[in-house]
């Protein structure tokens, strides 16, 4: 006779994994932190528009300048201590240890083995977006300002690239490791492609 099956051996399993991949994109698309989100771009965001319309809205120069100037110092200070650590788990800071000499350090969170950690794909794009775009637009106001002689506005344009800057280099070297890491990285892709294109060359001779 056929053999019985007990209830003890049957199991909920899923019939195919693509719903497991399914569910795991779906929590890594999820906009976990929305207000840091919202935060990270906000301010940064701000501080361009209103330096694009400040001439248009008033004529006063010193209150467009305090108040870039306070939109920029808010997004330094939301991205560097907040943003960054909750959208993709870095971080950077300068400390003083006993002997009055400053060293910067830069710190990535460790992912666990149960993946509990991993960053959201969809903040990890608009940290990246807001972060990279934002300092390029503030180089090129730089530039504008400059050929355009609006002296008056270098300081306060200058005071965008070096906030927004600052924050993009210290997430590079968090993202990327220390600068030897970085040109160890670099050198083993040239080597790479040095030796790709070496036996390349060797294939193609005739023999």
């Amino acid at each position: 006779s056929p053999p019985q099956d007990s209830s003890d051996d049957i199991e909920d399993v899923s019939l195919f994994d693509a719903d497991d991949d399914v569910s795991r994109r779906s929590k890594k698309s999820k906009i976990r932190h929305p207000v840091a989100s919202f935060f990270h771009l906000f301010f940064r965001v701000s501080a361009i528009v209103v330096y694009l319309l400040c001439e248009l809205l008033t004529n006063s120069f010193i209150a467009c300048m305090v108040t870039i100037i306070l939109l920029l110092s808010c997004d330094f200070w939301a991205v560097k201590n907040v943003t960054g650590r909750l959208m993709v788990g870095l971080r950077w800071w300068n400390q003083v240890d006993d002997d009055g000499r400053s060293h910067w350090v830069f710190e990535a969170r460790k992912v666990s083995a149960q993946g509990g950690k991993i960053s959201s794909e969809a903040e990890s794009r608009i940290f990246w977006l807001g972060l990279i775009t934002c300092p390029m637009i503030w180089v090129i106001f730089a530039f504008s300002a400059l050929f355009s002689f609006k002296v008056k506005w270098l300081a306060v344009v200058m005071m965008g690239v070096v906030l927004q800057g600052a924050n993009l280099y210290g997430y590079i070297r968090c993202k990327v490791g220390s600068r030897k890491n970085l040109t160890s990285m670099a050198t083993s892709y040239l080597g790479k492609q040095f030796l790709r294109q070496v036996s390349a060359q060797g294939l193609g001779r005739p023999g």
